[in-house]
């Protein structure tokens, strides 16, 4: 069993940044991608990016390409997400997934974990 637990998430005025990290309690195996997923209030969850917890390869969304940076430390089971240049569409409840099945790393129905989320609020 894993659990996820995300936090740094907080209120910004469009333009800051903000780090947010989940820590992985129990076994995750070297072979597993990762992701970060957001939800606004009324639409779907959607992929923001994700990041293979052996190798490093990473995928974004085009919408957060260039501003946002994932990245992991294993020695710390933790995935981080660096959100720079924040606009106020970025404002979402922000999950960390572990554990993708066979498919796009965007579609949140494939992964088996997850976290409460983190909620980010950008102001303009």
């Amino acid at each position: 069993q894993v659990q996820l637990v995300e936090s740094g998430g907080g209120s910004v005025q469009a333009g800051g940044s903000l780090r947010l990290s989940c820590v992985a309690s129990g076994y995750i195996t070297s072979g597993v991608w990762m992701a970060w997923f957001r939800q606004a209030p009324g639409k779907q969850r959607e992929g923001v990016a994700t990041i293979h917890h052996g190798g490093g390869a990473t995928g974004y969304a085009d919408s957060v390409k260039g501003r946002f940076t994932i990245s992991q430390d294993n020695t710390k089971n933790t995935v981080y997400l660096q959100m720079n240049s924040l606009k106020p569409e970025d404002t979402a409840m922000y999950y960390c997934a572990a554990e993708r099945g066979t498919g796009s790393w965007y579609d949140p129905r494939l992964y088996r974990y997850w976290g409460q989320g983190t909620q980010v609020t950008v102001s303009s």
